[in-house]
């Protein structure tokens, strides 16, 4: 889940960065437990009970990938554990398979009981692990998965087993046992999906190496502390767990939850729920006001045709309550709105060599419009009588299953006769007539007439009803809702 995911995975960055516990001056020397843990392995090799393994490399500072408190050192992990890989024995060799004497781990092991993997669906024999003893992973180890689709996924066994080849058991050493717990090291593996998942794409088949992965860097506390963390972390997360698991309840009860959320959202809006209404707004009164006035001048210099005048609001079609100081208007009386047109297609005349841009609703987004598939010509713009929509004019579709579709105008572009543009006058937002009609989908949808290709008309989006804020809060209410709806779009995903 997006929301727990995002949590969990804060609340293990916050614990490897020392955060969620507290340093104490009583707790071992990370220093002087490394200084013996060489001498140990120094004596281990002496002994030939262990290999001499190839040095890692220095840790340099640009390797170090954040803070870490004082007392804690940056460590390979190769220093810490020996990192034993998987087999899958032949399965046409039954003898391999029988009789079932080793637990053989899968990722199904995980899909069956969880990290916690107390036993295994699947068995070899020992003639299967032959000599190759070492390929033994004792109870109380971390696994790690290095290759496929599952790479990063984790487990922790409390019991001796094997794995297939796609799984590495992080087996700590007797010399390191008073240097590193193997909860711990889960807490680590945890947090590192994204990093493994990175590195191991970098190949040509997705596989994270035995020598790569010793070569990764373990932030390491004192043994004490590391206790700590993993005490503070089995109380946190199943906590996460809970919210995870009551978020997916509600992602299965309400799948639409993301959509309704942004029409709850759309809906406070236009009812002045989401912001707060302030004495220094300017008057809606003025506003519509001016707006008479700017008609009449656009009218005057023959720009927009006058128009028989729309029917007043009657108080029985006022869909909802609003704040005193906005007013409910008609669409038609805030912005001019006109249709296009598809010039006749056989007078090649309209189209061939077009310079103007001519958008069909199937090229709608519901956003910013800013390609457009055809062109028609200067001529098809004069005798076909098509409204150039400008900057900033918002289109809406006015047919078929295209019907309430919307698109933000950036630049000079005609439509066919399916699409209405609307120009707001002044003191009219744009972005808040878009938000409007986004918000009146369902109801122009509502409104549709007509058999195989419902139509809403341009009257009816003109007739539309729109409550109008004063223009400060109009802008108010586009920043809120910019800031809130990439919200609903990202628990779509």
């Amino acid at each position: 889940m997006v929301l727990a995911e995002g949590l969990r995975q804060a609340v293990l960055q916050a614990a490897l960065q020392g955060k969620l516990t507290e340093q104490l001056e009583t707790d071992s020397n990370v220093d002087e437990l490394l200084v013996n843990i060489r001498s140990e392995r120094e004596k281990l090799i002496a002994e030939k009970k262990i290999k001499k393994e190839k040095p890692l490399p220095e840790i340099q500072e640009e390797d170090i990938p954040f803070d870490i408190p004082d007392n804690w050192r940056w460590v390979r992990l190769g220093k810490l554990v020996q990192i034993k890989n998987g087999f899958t024995p032949k399965r046409t060799d039954e003898s391999l398979w029988n009789p079932k004497e080793i637990p053989w781990f899968t990722v199904e092991d995980i899909h069956e009981q969880g990290i916690i993997i107390h036993q295994t669906a699947q068995a070899i024999s020992k003639k299967a692990l032959g000599k190759s003893i070492n390929r033994l992973i004792p109870p109380h180890t971390v696994l790690l998965c290095c290759t496929s689709a599952t790479t990063g996924r984790y487990a922790m066994t409390e019991i001796e087993l094997t794995t297939n080849q796609q799984w590495n058991g992080l087996v700590i050493g007797e010399e390191c046992r008073y240097v590193i717990c193997s909860e711990y090291i889960l807490v680590w593996v945890s947090s590192l999906k994204e990093k493994m998942t990175e590195i191991a794409k970098s190949t040509t088949f997705p596989f994270l190496s035995v020598d790569k992965l010793a070569n990764f860097i373990i932030p390491l506390p004192p043994i004490e502390e590391q206790q700590r963390i993993v005490d503070k972390i089995n109380e946190i997360m199943p906590k996460i767990d809970e919210y995870e698991k009551i978020e997916k309840e509600l992602e299965a009860l309400k799948k639409e939850f993301p959509t309704d959320m942004k029409d709850a959202l759309l809906q406070a809006a236009m009812q002045g729920k989401l912001t707060e209404q302030l004495e220094s707004d300017s008057s809606v009164d003025e506003l519509l006001e001016a707006i008479g006035q700017e008609k009449e001048e656009l009218i005057a210099q023959k720009k927009i045709k006058k128009e028989k005048a729309l029917p007043d609001i009657k108080e029985e079609e006022v869909p909802f309550d609003i704040p005193e100081n906005w007013r409910w208007e008609k669409v038609g009386n805030i912005c001019d709105c006109g249709a296009g047109a598809t010039p006749t297609r056989s007078d090649r005349r309209f189209y061939d060599d077009g310079t103007i841009f001519w958008l069909k609703t199937g090229e709608l987004t519901d956003g910013y419009i800013y390609q457009c598939e055809e062109k028609i010509t200067h001529l098809a713009l004069e005798k076909c009588s098509l409204r150039l929509n400008k900057e900033g004019d918002i289109l809406i579709a006015m047919y078929g299953a295209t019907i309430g579709k919307l698109g933000i105008v950036t630049f000079p572009l005609t439509t066919n006769q399916a699409c209405c543009g609307c120009s707001p006058y002044k003191g009219i937002y744009n972005l808040y007539l878009f938000y409007y009609f986004m918000s009146a989908k369902k109801v122009l949808i509502g409104k549709a007439e007509g058999g195989a290709q419902p139509n809403i008309s341009r009257e009816k989006i003109r007739n539309s009803l729109i409550p109008l804020p004063p223009i400060e809060e109009q802008q108010r209410i586009v920043e809120r809702l910019e800031a809130m709806l990439p919200l609903c779009e990202e628990l779509k995903e």
